[in-house]
Formats: structure tokens, sequence, C-alpha cells
């Protein structure tokens, strides 16, 4: 997916950059340098209920540098945000955010039959866009984020064609997130939280983490347009803050009646199968689906384990020349900032979420390019208060470009953003902006 809610967005750097760039290793230039600086107007910056506006300008300037060779493509890039909001200037606040994200890729090829990707992401910054990377997954944070916070995605692919009918993929992934909001304690059985007594535990103590996984897939190519494959995925997540979470009012042998961080950390076995076929040179649609099996060992009162379904289902259709829709649907489980127990004592382990999500890429003329994109998770949480509720996140972005030349462009957008919850304030966010390009 190219562009989804990274060139319709504010934040216009992340994950389709690096595949658009490791998508064209041909290019007989070896750097670029570029800057995209923008107007826009956010009318939930804060993201509250009562809404808190802003104008405001940001820059981002990038550089990169990509090699492509006989049997290896790599590139590195990196890209700086700086935004500015007159309303916090205006009540004598820091006015300014920045944003970085540093980009790595590595594809090798050995031979015929031995083939090598490695990828790796690192940004800083407020955007979920920006932090979570992967727009077609579910996301435990889909709003925005004060402060400096850290995530790094990284990845490596060993693809072996065995035979002209057998391959293999061999896939290691991992995932880190570090937030700037911390410091949660207990004090006298009373849970005090960065913004004081009552304000809960913090982010870092509830979704720092180090995700991993490993999987190997095995492929039968039946015929040149059809493939279908087995697969085994086996992931873990451990949450490293070492911070309370959550007081429950009543102790047990071993259990002081608070929950840490580490307290949700799982082990997950996924099996799955699959088919992916080209039903015309322009038609294309995978289909994945199985189950997962969760070990919530390290919860101290009631470790559980628990199964759910697991499907990530795609198709891509191009119409015209530069024109495509794609569509896809993804079911899965994921980390949440929910953790309250309930009145048994029971904590929020994790929450299971579907995707539902639609990417329109149209071309009106070579230089006029338009993008509409939505998005919709709906979630479900496994134990703790939360357990009896749900929540919906939808979002739309739209995106006007035009090409003036081969060094400059311009765009315009739209971004809106709704929750809807009965755990917390909902919110709704709206974002226009207007911006110019240039590259070199």
């Amino acid at each position: 997916m190219k562009h989804l809610f990274v060139s319709a967005g504010l934040v216009a750097i992340g994950a389709a950059g690096l595949q658009s760039a490791m998508a064209s290793p041909t290019s007989p230039q070896y750097w670029n340098v570029g800057a995209t600086l923008r107007g826009f107007y956010d009318d939930n910056y804060n993201i509250s209920g009562s809404k808190q506006g802003s104008f405001g300008l940001e820059l981002l300037p990038k550089v990169s540098f990509h090699v492509p060779l006989q049997q290896t493509d790599f590139g590195i890039r990196y890209t700086y945000g700086l935004f500015y909001y007159q309303d916090r200037d205006q009540l004598g606040l820091n006015p300014f955010d920045q944003t970085h994200q540093l980009d790595l890729w590595v594809d090798h090829a050995f031979n015929e039959r031995w083939h090598a990707k490695l990828t790796d992401t690192f940004a800083v910054g407020q955007e979920p866009e920006l932090l979570n990377q992967n727009p077609v997954t579910a996301t435990a944070t889909p709003y925005r984020i004060n402060g400096d916070n850290i995530s790094n995605h990284g990845s490596a692919v060993l693809t072996t064609d065995w035979t002209r009918l057998f391959s293999t993929v061999l896939t290691y992934n991992n995932g880190f997130y570090d937030y700037d909001n911390s410091g949660a304690m207990v004090v006298g059985g009373v849970m005090v939280g960065p913004g004081g007594i009552g304000s809960g535990a913090s982010l870092a103590g509830l979704l720092d983490r180090v995700e991993e996984s490993v999987s190997l897939d095995f492929q039968w190519h039946l015929q040149r347009e059809t493939t279908v494959f087995v697969g085994y995925d086996f992931s873990w997540v451990n949450f490293t803050a070492g911070e309370p979470i959550a007081v429950v009012p009543f102790m047990t042998p071993g259990f002081n009646g608070i929950y840490h961080s580490a307290d949700r950390d799982s082990v997950t076995h996924y099996g799955y199968l699959g088919i992916q076929h080209q039903f015309t040179p322009n038609l294309a649609a995978v289909i994945k689906g199985g189950a997962s099996y969760t070990d919530s060992y390290a919860d101290p009162l009631f470790p559980t384990t628990s199964w759910a379904p697991y499907a990530d289902v795609s198709a891509t259709y191009t119409y015209i020349p530069g024109s495509y829709v794609q569509l896809g649907f993804t079911h899965d489980i994921n980390a949440t900032d929910q953790v309250q127990p309930d009145s048994t004592g029971h904590l929020t382990q994790y929450a299971e979420s579907s995707v539902v999500y639609v990417d329109l890429n149209h071309r009106f003329t070579p230089q006029l390019v338009a993008t509409v994109i939505g998005r919709v998770q709906y979630s479900t949480f496994q134990g703790g208060a939360a357990s009896s509720s749900d929540q919906t996140d939808y979002g739309l972005g739209l995106n006007l470009s035009y090409q003036i030349n081969q060094h400059f462009s311009v765009d315009v957008g739209y971004n809106y953003d709704d929750v809807v919850t009965t755990l917390s304030d909902a919110y709704t966010r709206n974002r226009v902006y207007v911006g110019l390009t240039a590259n070199y």
C-alpha cells in the first residue's frame, strides 16, 4: 500500500516512502534531497473532549542515498520534521514539535534461488502514522501523543526457491516502542500517574514494549498466476517500562496487589493457510487466514490462554496506468492502552481488532493525482473492566497533488479522525493543509 496515511497526512513520511524507494532500484541517481513546506489547521491537536485547535506550519526536509547494484540494492534516507503551532505560542508554551525518521534497506540476491531483504525504520514523533508504520494492521494508540515518542520496526526476510514449484520464506520482525509519558508510581496503595493522583498509569508503563516474531511459509507455485502457502508464526511481547500499571484492593501470597508492566508479557502461536492469485495483469488478490493461540503466562493472578481468529485479505486493481484501488481486511490481536482490572482482579491483557481499509489513487493527468484513503478499526478487549466494551476508530484522508515540473509539486488535503468508545472521552479531529514540495 503505497500511500495509506502517509502522503495524505500532515506527517508526509513513513513506510510508504520506503516502499516507493525500494520499488525503483533502476533510478540512475544515487542521491536525492528535498523538502516540503505546508501550512495547516488542526482543530484538536491535543486530542481532548474539549477541542483545542491551532494554525501552524510544518517543514519536512529529507535526504537519501540509494545504490542499485547488479545483485544488491541498498539505501538510507533521513527525514526531519519541524511543526509550529500558533496556539501554543500565544499561550506561552513551546510552539514546536520535532520528528525524525531514518530508513535503511538492503535487498540482495545471492543467486537465482536465494534472496534476502533487510529493512529498518526508526522514528521519533507524535502522530500514530509515524510511530506505528503499518496502517493495515491495528494500532494501540490511534491518536496524537505529545512528547518525543520512539518506535523502531525492523524486518529480515530470506526467500529460497528449492525447486521450480516449491519455495520457503523465513521472516523475522522486531518492533520497539518507547513513550515519553512515564513516571507512574503507587503511594499508599493509590496509583499516582504522570498527571497526578487519578491520572492512572503512564503510556510508557502501558505500552513500552518489544514485539518479536519468527515465521516460516511453505509456498507451492501451482501456476504462474497462483501460489498457495501454509505457515507458522511464533511471536512474543515483552513490556519493558517496569512501572506499576494498576492496583487491586486485595493481596494474595506472592502478589502485593500491584500490577506491573511485565505482567502483560505473552507469547502467541499462529497457524495459517493462504492463496495468492493474479486474475488478470491488473487484478491481484491475497487471502491468508488461520488462528492464533496466546499464552498470557506472566499474569501473577490469572495466567490464561486463549484462541482468536487471524486474517489478512487484500485485492488490488489497476484500472488505468497510474490509477489503482486497493481493498483489504485484517484481524489479529494487538497491544492496548486499556488495563483497568475488573472487580475480580482480572487485567486487560490485549485487544482483538478488525481493520477494514481502502486506498484509491486516481491520475487525472500525468501531473494531477488524487488520493482517497479510508480506514476503520473495531476493537474488543481480552479481560479486565474493558472486556464488556468496544472501540471503533474511523480515519479518512483526501489529497490532491499537482506536479508543476520535475522538481516542484503542490498539494492540498484533508484528514478526519473519529474514535467512538465508552471507555473514555471520545474525540474527533479535523486537519486541513496546503503545501509545496521541492526535490532534486
